[in-house]
């Protein structure tokens, strides 16, 4: 009875134990210091740029601005949500010509939440109802006005 409860409880253990391991997930690319170190500013191109660290997974909105390599890794641990430990974004910039102006490496010490998008419907005016925005024109109205046309 004893040797069937360890067999049974052991590998329970490890799995409960195993379930509880947090796993890493790595999302996206952003080349590394000596990648970006093979760029010249005022040199490269969009091409040249290209060829080096490949395309990103991201453009700016303005056709030919920049190009941003995104990467995050998050850590998941049971039934926590994830938490997002590392977010690089490397932004190489465009000038007039399509050379490199400017490589830009951001952390996420940087990053701030931007809404992209957002679903809300306004409520419009607050403060006045509409039956309180037609009573406070009765005040308003001047006789005079009205007659000396």
């Amino acid at each position: 009875m004893k040797t069937l409860a360890m067999r049974l409880v052991l590998p329970a253990l490890f799995l409960a134990l195993a379930s509880c391991s947090p796993v890493q997930r790595f999302h996206g690319y952003a080349p590394d210091d000596m990648q970006l170190a093979e760029i010249e500013v005022a040199r490269d191109t969009r091409e040249t740029v290209a060829e080096k660290i490949g395309r990103p997974g991201m453009t700016g909105v303005m056709e030919g601005s920049a190009w941003y390599y995104v990467q995050s890794d998050w850590v998941h641990e049971g039934w926590r949500p994830p938490v997002e430990v590392r977010r690089e974004v490397v932004a190489v910039s465009f000038d007039e010509a399509g050379r490199v102006s400017n490589v830009e490496r951001f952390g996420q010490e940087q990053g701030e939440v931007v809404a992209l998008s957002r679903r809300v419907t306004s409520t419009g005016p607050t403060g006045m109802t509409l039956l309180r925005q037609l009573m406070s024109n009765f005040g308003r109205l001047n006789p005079a006005q009205m007659l000396s046309r």
